[in-house]
C-alpha cells in the first residue's frame, strides 16, 4: 500500500521558494552551494536582517533558513515577525541554523515557531535532508487542506 509521501516528487520539493537569512556571507555561500547541488532553483539570500521582513513579504517563501545571532535584529525577532505576518492556516517551515548550542536557544527558537534547528557547524547532507523533509511536510499539509 502506498502512502501520501510516495506521491511527493523531488521536482515538487526542489521548485519551492527558499529564503536564507544570515549575516555571514560564508554561511550564505555554503547554503547556496548546498541548495544548488540538491537542485533547488528558487533560492534567495539575504545578509541584512533589517531587510528580512520586506524580503519575506515580497517573496512569500515556502521555507526560511534563519540564523539566530545577527546584529541589529536577531533571528528571534524575525521569528516573531514571521509568525505575525503568516496566517495560522499556513504551514511555514523555518529551519534555524545557529552556533548557539544552549538548551535555552533551542527552546526559545522552537517556541517562537521554528520547525527545526541545526547547530553550526552543520553537516551539509543532514541539512539538505532536513530541508527536503520540511518541504515535503509542507506539500502534504497543503494537500490535506485542499
Amino acid at each position: 500500500m502506498s502512502s501520501p509521501a510516495d506521491f511527493v516528487t523531488t521536482e515538487e520539493i526542489t521548485k519551492r521558494r527558499i529564503l536564507a537569512i544570515d549575516d555571514e556571507e560564508a554561511n550564505l555561500l555554503l547554503l547556496e552551494t548546498l541548495l544548488q547541488r540538491e537542485g533547488y532553483t528558487d533560492i534567495h539570500f539575504l545578509d541584512d536582517p533589517m531587510k528580512a521582513m520586506d524580503q519575506f513579504i515580497d517573496l512569500e517563501p515556502d521555507l526560511v533558513l534563519l540564523d539566530l545571532m545577527m546584529p541589529d535584529m536577531d533571528g528571534y525577532q524575525l521569528l516573531e515577525s514571521f509568525r505575525r505576518h503568516t496566517s495560522p492556516e499556513v504551514f511555514l517551515p523555518v529551519l534555524v541554523l545557529t552556533a548557539d548550542t544552549t538548551v535555552q536557544a533551542r527552546r526559545r527558537a522552537l517556541s517562537l515557531g521554528a520547525k527545526d534547528l541545526v547547530v553550526k557547524p552543520f553537516d551539509v547532507i543532514e541539512v539538505g535532508l532536513r530541508i527536503a523533509n520540511l518541504l515535503e511536510t509542507q506539500i502534504l499539509y497543503e494537500r490535506l487542506r485542499s
